[in-house]
């Protein structure tokens, strides 16, 4: 089960505080989904290299999270709707994905911890997080490096819900409570305004006013179980909507200088194309 409805998450103070880096990388990107149990262990090998070099640089600012590629669409695909702990098999299925993903990182040097959403989460009744937020700040304090994905999580009706890794920035906003930039590294450059293998990428998305974005994505894929391209828009709109900065941009494990991630935005390299979901810059003030 996937639940939908859902509102932002609650907008605390964080003036003065880090800014925390949550990079996923898509499932895309390491699988091909039309192939059961497909997992590009070269590909997620070469992914952590990039993640690695971000860590190191950065110990108790970084979270990665991982797209759940064949192995997590697959473990949906065939669920029984009428159980309402159907999804369960998506728990182990993702908990491979993780641990896949843990050990090219330990293999770079990284002291990486894979955690379970399901296990510091549970969904209310709108489809929001309730969450126990200790864990992943205790982790980052720790100077390692938490390793999530999407999960099955407990909802409120008792109910098993097969969640997106897409939405783990949304249990993020509410755990870590700190100013957050969202990277999901995908197989396009962005939200594309002309249609599936286009080059005109939509620059910028005021939360408040998406309608452009929504307007220009296409049909999912007959593999993906999960919303496709929709479920990121609607996670990412909702952590912008709470001050979040979040960016789409196409993936390559053959750029391992990715330090700008860290960077204000004004100060990216110029050649990076990439879809902006932000709230808009308040206006200065007229003396």
């Amino acid at each position: 089960m996937e639940e939908n409805r859902r509102h932002a998450p609650e907008t605390p103070d964080r003036k003065g505080q880090e800014q925390i880096l949550a990079i996923k990388v898509g499932g895309s990107l390491f699988s091909d989904k039309s192939i059961e149990g497909s997992l590009d262990r070269a590909a997620i090998a070469e992914y952590a290299h990039v993640i690695a070099n971000l860590f190191k640089s950065n110990r108790g600012r970084v979270v990665f999270i991982s797209g759940g590629g064949a192995v997590g669409h697959g473990a949906l695909r065939d669920i029984n709707g009428s159980d309402p702990f159907g999804c369960l098999p998506l728990t182990k299925a993702l908990a491979d994905v993780r641990w896949a993903w843990t050990e090219a990182l330990v293999g770079e040097g990284v002291r990486a911890l894979p955690l379970q959403l399901g296990a510091m989460s549970a969904l209310n009744g709108d489809g929001t997080f309730s969450v126990r937020a200790d864990t992943v700040r205790d982790v980052l304090a720790s100077g390692a490096l938490p390793v999530l994905s999407g999960d099955s999580v407990l909802g409120s009706d008792g109910a098993l819900y097969g969640l997106s890794s897409d939405r783990v920035p949304e249990f993020l906003m509410r755990a870590l409570k700190v100013p957050l930039r969202v990277v999901s590294f995908t197989d396009v450059p962005g939200i594309l305004l002309d249609g599936p293998n286009g080059k005109e990428t939509l620059r910028y998305v005021d939360p408040g006013q998406p309608d452009e974005a929504y307007n220009a994505l296409w049909a999912k894929s007959e593999w993906d179980t999960t919303g496709g391209f929709k479920t990121k828009l609607d996670a990412l709109i909702s952590c912008a909507s709470s001050g979040a900065e979040c960016f789409i941009l196409q993936g390559s494990a053959h750029d391992a200088e990715r330090r700008y991630l860290l960077s204000p935005y004004s100060q990216w390299p110029k050649d990076v194309h990439c879809t902006r979901i932000a709230l808009p810059e308040p206006e200065a003030h007229q003396s």
